[in-house]
């Protein structure tokens, strides 16, 4: 993560991926979390494919910084699982994300130390396989321009490397643009320069997005 600079970096779809270690096998599933809703879903549904798991340990990290940190060691030995998972993602450099390691146990006893090797390496080999995006903060404009303008303003728009996040078609047409924060100025002229003045540029708060791939 790069928090500092208003960036940080996520993963762009779900991965699973499996261990084998001493006979027990550990399955983690990490996917793309937003809130801690969106992360809860992602633990269901691992729960629900994985019934006869003994275990459904997690750790998930939401925010530019990982500001919201939650972790459950779900009947393993205490520390042993969630906080080394949390570590793990930590390690990793990811946020937005939530793990979750499924456990079928082989038979042999790990002890305390193994544990949390197995649980760190599972989760560490699933981010190793994942596709990592960088998100950056950005501020939003909301571009409002007429039918006979926007179409080709907001192909111009694009080609400029300003690929819209939401466009709305109402009585004329609105298209959200996120900009980094010391370029706002300059894009609300070039919109201006472009429609000879017609659209009307509203500049918004900050979010994050993903940038271009």
């Amino acid at each position: 993560m790069h928090a500092a600079s208003g960036t940080y970096t996520t993963i762009s779809a779900s991965v699973r991926t499996e261990l084998e270690i001493e006979r027990s096998r550990f399955i983690c599933v990490l996917a793309r979390a937003t809130d801690e809703d969106a992360a809860r879903a992602v633990i269901a549904e691992v729960r629900a494919a994985e019934p006869k798991a003994g275990h459904h340990c997690t750790a998930f990290l939401i925010g530019p910084r990982g500001e919201l940190a939650r972790s459950s060691d779900d009947g393993e030995p205490s520390g042993t699982a969630g906080q080394p998972m949390l570590e793990a993602l930590r390690g990793e450099g990811l946020s937005d994300v939530v793990a979750v390691v499924a456990r079928y146990f082989g038979g042999v006893l790990l002890g305390t130390g193994g544990l949390v090797r197995a649980y760190t390496a599972s989760v560490q080999e699933s981010a190793r396989a994942a596709t990592r995006v960088t998100r950056s903060l950005r501020t939003t404009v909301e571009v409002h321009a007429g039918y006979e303008r926007g179409p080709s303003l907001e192909a111009e728009l694009r080609r400029l490397g300003h690929t819209p996040l939401h466009v709305e078609y109402g009585e004329g047409m609105r298209i959200d643009v996120g900009v980094p924060p010391s370029a706002t100025d300059a894009f609300v002229a070039r919109v201006a320069e472009l429609t000879g003045g017609a659209a009307l540029a509203v500049i918004g708060g900050t979010v994050h997005v993903d940038d271009p791939a």
